[in-house]
């Protein structure tokens, strides 16, 4: 086995302990803003630094098993503050910064509701969110006791030595069944589902998916993906801080404005693993002036891990063509399906090996059935994501929860030694998806060869007349679209009462103002839409940055169909 998977220990705290003691000086995390010299925390600074927040900690009254929510922004010190919330025996749950645009109401809102149902105890955050969260400790019948402002503190003086150690038998006495984590599910407002994660579920995927990764101690990580999404958190902190690697994490909002910072890092770090959304393929292949590429290698990244929303063929096509002259191996590209239930990872395409991708008739899929195209299909690609991990097991299973055969459409099931221990404070919620053992995802797939081919949302179907449409079909065509912004899609169903059933409506991000151009955007929208055999009932067109966000960066259709059926916001120009 390799050598970064031999430890043993019990709890998070004690694996990041080992590796400060085995590597002191080796860097754990490279803090990294645009402009600035890298902030470097070697594993025995960032350890050192954690105990020094733990004793804060409970200095300021938190106990064993309370929750932390961590709303801060990309900052040098979120990481010892994590750590030493652990190290105290309390849980982190790391929330998104509100957005400057979201109005103080609505974010509040959206933390008591979380407040209420995850069971917040308190809230660490930046001096300039106090007015907005003040006002939640103090309103009567608060779950929050208290808000704290960790950046504040000083963690630089030395600490009681009584106190410590009192700390440091707390965290000793931590068992690897008990909760270390609470991850929301991906979501738009407070009422994401909080998922429960133990030590031992955790560390598990430390090595089945680290394993998958096929990651040594020779690997270094790039990410810019933010740590209040399971993708970030799990992929690209608590695997390689558990390996003993380094990762250099990058400003998400930084890497938003200037998408060639992440792959300034990969050169100048030689980073060898980057994990990323489909949707940031996109970006990167079309959003970069090829001057700004002067100088830039990827010759040392031997892994790139596609998952967080369904994979596109034509998102690594473009992708592998751009940077191909840049060094990049194609074989680097990967693909990955999980979700936060099991901690992160289900199944992985193996790295260093092509994808396996079918062309299948999009018709034939629509009603269920994998069949591979001939000259007079519509043609769909659908790009694998691979086998399950080591300690995973998924099925695809129809409406009654039984197995279908190969090539069938239906949901995954899945089964891990890295589940959650269920969502916190929603019984009914868990029960509702878990049964003997077995998580049933809301996702649609099929299997083929071995492999798992995620297709859909099965909340996200449009059925149209009896046929069940794929909003990403729709949105992959519209997003070709000349003047749509690309990637700033969505598609999804509304009821139209004269036929009974649901019809399909697109909106599309564009920068285009005039009534012609709106006029001659819709129509290519149309087209696109009869170049797959769709025919799309209504067009919205909304100005860039209209479209709400789910915690994970992609556009939300649920939130964003309720914003429109509200019909009042006059930036929309629907016909």
């Amino acid at each position: 086995m390799n050598d970064i998977y031999a430890d043993k220990s019990k709890t998070l705290w004690e694996r990041w302990q080992n590796n400060a003691k085995r590597n002191p000086d080796r860097d754990a995390i490279v803090h990294w803003v645009a402009g600035e010299e890298p902030f470097r925390w070697t594993y025995k600074n960032l350890t050192e630094t954690a105990k020094k927040f733990s004793v804060r900690i409970a200095e300021a009254g938190v106990k064993p098993g309370d929750v932390c929510a961590i709303i801060i922004r990309h900052n040098s010190f979120f990481y010892p503050l994590y750590l030493g919330i652990s190290r105290a025996a309390a849980l982190p749950a790391v929330l998104a910064f509100p957005n400057p645009r979201l109005h103080p109401d609505k974010f509040r809102q959206g933390l008591e509701g979380m407040a209420q149902r995850s069971g917040l105890d308190y809230i660490l955050t930046e001096k300039e969110l106090e007015p907005m969260i003040r006002p939640l400790v103090e309103k009567p019948g608060s779950t929050i006791k208290a808000v704290f402002f960790p950046l504040e503190w000083d963690v630089t003086s030395e600490i009681d030595p009584k106190k410590d150690a009192e700390i440091e038998q707390i965290s000793k006495s931590v068992k690897e069944t008990e909760p270390m984590l609470l991850q929301h599910s991906s979501g738009t407002t407070g009422l994401q589902k909080p998922v429960v994660l133990s030590h031992r579920a955790i560390l598990n995927h430390v090595t089945n998916l680290g394993e998958a990764f096929k990651l040594t101690e020779n690997d270094k990580v790039a990410t810019w993906l933010p740590l209040y999404h399971d993708f970030g958190l799990i992929a690209c902190f608590h695997i390689p801080l558990s390996c003993g690697i380094t990762t250099v994490q990058i400003d998400p909002f930084q890497w938003v404005l200037a998408p060639i910072l992440l792959l300034e890092v990969i050169s100048k770090e030689k980073a060898t693993v980057t994990c990323l959304p489909n949707f940031a393929y996109n970006v990167l292949a079309e959003k970069i002036d090829d001057e700004e590429l002067e100088g830039i290698s990827l010759e040392s990244l031997r892994l790139t891990v596609n998952a967080a929303e369904p994979i596109r063929h034509d998102s690594h096509e473009k992708f592998a063509e751009r940077f191909k002259k840049y060094g990049l191996n194609p074989l680097a590209l990967s693909g990955m399906y999980g979700m936060a239930e099991v901690t992160l990872g289900l199944t992985l395409t193996e790295p260093g090996k092509p994808i396996s991708e079918l062309q299948v008739d999009r018709n034939e899929l629509s009603h269920g059935v994998m069949k591979p195209a001939d000259k007079n299909s519509i043609v769909r690609v659908c790009v694998s994501s691979g086998k399950p991990i080591g300690g995973c097991e998924a099925r695809i299973v129809d409406e009654h929860r039984k197995d279908v055969p190969d090539g069938l459409v239906g949901e995954v099931a899945v089964k891990s030694v890295s589940m959650f221990d269920g969502y916190r404070n929603y019984p009914e919620k868990t029960a509702e998806v878990v049964e003997n053992g077995w998580y049933y995802s809301g996702d649609y797939g099929f299997k083929w060869k071995d492999e798992f081919y995620i297709i859909g949302r099965k909340k996200d179907i449009i059925i149209v007349a009896g046929k069940n449409i794929y909003p990403e079909d729709i949105e992959d065509v519209v997003n070709q679209v000349q003047d749509v912004d690309a990637g700033r899609v969505i598609a999804f169903g509304e009821e139209d009462p004269n036929m009974g059933t649901e019809q399909i409506s697109v909106v599309a991000e564009t920068k285009l103002t005039t009534e012609e151009d709106k006029k001659r955007i819709r129509l290519d929208i149309l087209k696109a839409g009869m170049s797959i055999d769709m025919n799309i009932h209504k067009v919205y067109l909304v100005p860039p940055r209209w479209l709400i966000k789910s915690s994970s960066g992609k556009p939300s259709r649920k939130a964003n169909k309720e914003r429109l059926t509200e019909g009042t916001d006059p930036q929309v120009w629907s016909r």
